[in-house]
């Protein structure tokens, strides 16, 4: 489950989807509460990865750019939309789309859309996320709401959204790592509180193998995708996405 946490958290193939699927492949349940450690691994990743924009972030003399009270205010723009919106529908999403059906409409949906718009969407200075601004930031914000949505993927849905409002896929992608952390620690924060009641001193081994995992494969998994990015459009993840879906179509739904 690190693994695949881990591999799948940065990349726009859905980790909410794989992480299910995986779980009705093994024909086990996992406490949510893990799920949300993992996360939290993927989290590490990328404030490691990005150390010095981070720091950038605790320079309040800064002015303009992704630094400081500017680049804060960009982030909670960012996850505003999704807060509010998973707080009103949370308990609904997961009744009702938390399954294999829904899990294999979406893959296949987000991966025919985003073969479409890396066919049609023009190429873009790629400047870096310092040009995002505001606008930009909250636009990602309100794309981020459709990753509420498992098997959606909330990478491909900021970045495709970054995409659509004039970012390039570099930025688009850097700016998605760091949108990632305060919408992953949010929820991460409201489900464990939720399930905090049920765990027990046992857990804890597999609870740490599964963060660092994650935290490790995460790393990999964001040098791979820039590596890619840098080289290839996006459409490969589509057809991935959509091989997937029938896949899963086939063994777990029909």
């Amino acid at each position: 489950m690190g693994v695949v946490e881990g591999f799948t958290e940065y990349l726009p193939i859905s980790s909410t989807g794989h992480l299910e699927l995986v779980e009705a492949w093994l024909g086990q349940s996992f406490h949510e509460s893990f799920v949300i450690v993992i996360q939290a691994g993927a989290v590490l990743a990328v404030l490691v990865e990005y150390w010095s924009r981070f720091v950038r972030l605790t320079d309040f003399k800064a002015r303009g750019g992704f630094a400081g009270w500017t680049g804060w205010g960009w982030l909670i723009l960012t996850t505003l939309p999704a807060a509010v919106l998973g707080l009103l529908f949370y308990s609904t999403i997961k009744a009702y789309l938390f399954a294999p059906g829904p899990i294999a409409i979406a893959l296949f949906v987000g991966g025919g859309l985003m073969i479409v718009l890396e066919r049609v969407l023009p190429a873009h200075d790629e400047g870096n996320v310092d040009t995002v601004g505001w606008r930009r930031a909250l636009g990602i914000g309100i794309f981020q709401c459709v990753a509420m949505v498992p098997g959606t993927s909330r990478s491909m849905a900021t970045i495709l959204g970054g995409r659509l409002l004039g970012l390039s896929r570099k930025t688009a992608a850097e700016y998605s790592f760091f949108a990632a952390v305060p919408v992953l620690l949010l929820a991460s924060a409201y489900d464990l509180l939720k399930g905090w009641g049920s765990l027990r001193r046992s857990d804890l081994l597999p609870y740490v193998i599964g963060l660092v995992v994650s935290f490790l494969v995460a790393r990999v998994a964001i040098r791979f995708l820039m590596r890619v990015i840098t080289r290839h459009t996006l459409e490969g993840f589509g057809w991935y996405r959509i091989v997937l879906s029938v896949v899963v179509w086939w063994t777990l739904v029909r």
